[in-house]
C-alpha cells in the first residue's frame, strides 16, 4: 500500500530586474501547474501517492530549478502534515488532510 506524502517546496527567488521577476514568476507558474498549491507567501506543497510519485515530482522540480536564488524541499508523510498548526490566520481547504475512500473489489 503506498503512503500519501507532501512534499513542501520553500523558496527565496531575487526579483529586483524585470528578468529576475520573470524568471520567478515562471517558477512559482510551474508549481502550479505541476499540482502544487501555495500555502503561502513562497512556500508551495502537493500531494504524492507513494515515494514513486515523489521522485518523480522531485527530477521535475530540479529540472525546472530557477537560475538564482534558493529553493528548498521538504517531503512528509500525511500523517505529519496533520500536526501542523496555523498560528496566524485560517486554514484553507486544500490545506487540509487527504481524505481518501479507497474502493475493494473481492
Amino acid at each position: 500500500m503506498n503512503k500519501f506524502m507532501r512534499m513542501l517546496v520553500f523558496f527565496d527567488i531575487p526579483v529586483k530586474t524585470k528578468r529576475q521577476r520573470r524568471i520567478a514568476t515562471g517558477f512559482r507558474n510551474f508549481l502550479l501547474k505541476d499540482g502544487y498549491h501555495m500555502v503561502q507567501f513562497s512556500v508551495y506543497a502537493r500531494i504524492c501517492n507513494g515515494m514513486d510519485a515523489v521522485e518523480k515530482h522531485r527530477v521535475r522540480l530540479r529540472a525546472a530549478l530557477p537560475e538564482n536564488g534558493s529553493v528548498r524541499l521538504l517531503v512528509i508523510t500525511e500523517k505529519q502534515y496533520e500536526t501542523i498548526e496555523i498560528l496566524v490566520g485560517n486554514l484553507h481547504e486544500e490545506e487540509g488532510p487527504l481524505i481518501c475512500e479507497q474502493l475493494s473489489i473481492f
